[in-house]
């Protein structure tokens, strides 16, 4: 299992099983496509909690993430017909998601926060945060809620498009391959966007880190 995993709490599919996801979807599109609107309720049951998370992690605001998580499966279904099986459903449904979250934030300059509600379990840290110094007892309390602060005010510093691609990959678990269809850009850029995230996140919690 990777960290990002553990922050969700869940194992991230192999390719063969997100391939075989894929071909399902695409049965279930085919059939809503035919007119069978009823079988977009698969859809909507398969992914709505992971469309949620990824929508939470970038919005910070539960009541926002469920509005905006039903808007975009309802942006799916009415664009359904014009979904040709291109990509995967999972991506293409990511996309719209992200795109509309985008604009959401974007319309109503709200700023985004990295949220790592799961970093109080043991065991639950991501890879940025995989150098962090190790804390036990009753400091750890102490220690998580502090280094929640400072991790938002690190994630400020980045502009809106790296914080997505830290989200997804870090938060979601998604790969690199996926999160270029998902935002729409080659995966040597999204590789790029990580790679200048974590250098300007490990560099504001330095004093985290262990020597």
């Amino acid at each position: 299992m990777s960290i990002a995993a553990k922050v969700l709490g869940k194992t991230l599919v192999s390719s063969e099983e997100r391939r075989q996801e894929a071909d399902s979807d695409w049965t279930i599109v085919k059939q809503v496509q035919a007119g069978e609107v009823g079988a977009f309720d698969q859809l909507v049951l398969r992914y709505r909690e992971r469309v949620y998370g990824v929508v939470y992690n970038m919005t910070s605001n539960r009541e926002d993430a469920a509005d905006l998580t039903q808007d975009a499966f309802i942006k799916a279904f009415q664009s359904i017909n014009r979904f040709q099986g291109q990509s995967s459903f999972f991506t293409w449904l990511y996309r719209i998601a992200v795109n509309s979250t985008l604009s959401h934030l974007r319309k109503n300059k709200l700023r985004t926060f990295f949220s790592f509600e799961k970093i109080t379990e043991d065991d639950k840290t991501t890879e940025i945060l995989a150098q962090l110094t190790d804390k036990d007892g009753a400091d750890k309390e102490v220690y998580v809620r502090e280094l929640q602060e400072k991790l938002n005010e690190a994630m400020q510093k980045l502009s809106i498009k790296h914080r997505t691609v830290v989200t997804l990959f870090e938060i979601d678990g998604l790969s690199h391959e996926q999160i270029a269809e998902v935002v729409g850009c080659s995966v040597g850029t999204v590789r790029s966007r990580l790679h200048y995230a974590k250098q300007i996140l490990q560099s504001e919690l330095q004093s985290y880190l262990r020597p």
